[in-house]
């Protein structure tokens, strides 16, 4: 019995890490599951990203984590152009790294997505759309990567995203695991955990 113990001790130290790290599930997963996608690495006035698709593309948590927000009705009135309602319907991920993962513009949300609702990485959380502000343009996700926010504070300014994510939209599209944990904290703390509402 010892012998065995000792031989899956000495098997698991000569084995190479890469072959390790590949039976590990991954972290992060690109957040449209089924579909071609196209982003550009830009985006007007703040820091996201469009991720444009077929209607209906499935939106998937990037990681594991706990879903924060969720609105399923569109309440976006172009004469009043509010920009908490711009996003239309969208969700929300406070992922386990503590980084905030935001989508709008969906088609709709999955059932059984709540606040407070525990998610893997992959799991499928809406499909992509068009509404809010997005109505009668191309289907999109906006894609936007923040820091966690007091829900009484309604801070739509700081979950749209504040910083741009095409470096790890790249990187999870090509299976690479990399977290924008360290950077989001750093912005927190440079700019405020709910800095003033921008003009636009």
């Amino acid at each position: 019995m010892k012998f065995r113990f000792l031989l899956v001790i000495l098997t698991a130290c000569v084995m190479p890490a890469n072959i390790l790290q590949a039976q590990a599930a991954p972290l992060y997963v690109f957040p449209v599951s089924d579909c071609k996608v196209t982003y550009a690495h830009s985006h007007h006035d703040y820091p996201a990203t469009d991720i444009l698709g077929k209607k209906g593309c499935t939106f998937v948590a990037i990681t594991a984590g706990t879903i924060d927000e969720v609105n399923r009705v569109d309440k976006y009135n172009y004469k009043t152009n509010l920009g908490a309602d711009r996003g239309g319907l969208f969700v929300s991920l406070i992922g386990d790294d503590g980084v905030r993962y935001y989508g709008s513009h969906l088609k709709s949300v999955a059932v059984g997505i709540e606040a407070g609702v525990r998610v893997e990485a992959g799991t499928v959380i809406g499909k992509l759309g068009d509404s809010g502000d997005a109505k009668g343009t191309a289907p999109h996700i906006h894609f936007g990567i923040s820091w966690p926010t007091p829900l009484d504070a309604q801070a739509w300014w700081v979950r749209r995203g504040e910083l741009y994510p095409w470096k790890y939209l790249d990187a999870w599209k090509a299976g690479k695991d990399i977290s924008p944990a360290k950077t989001i904290a750093a912005l927190k703390l440079k700019i405020g955990e709910v800095p003033a509402i921008p003009k636009k």
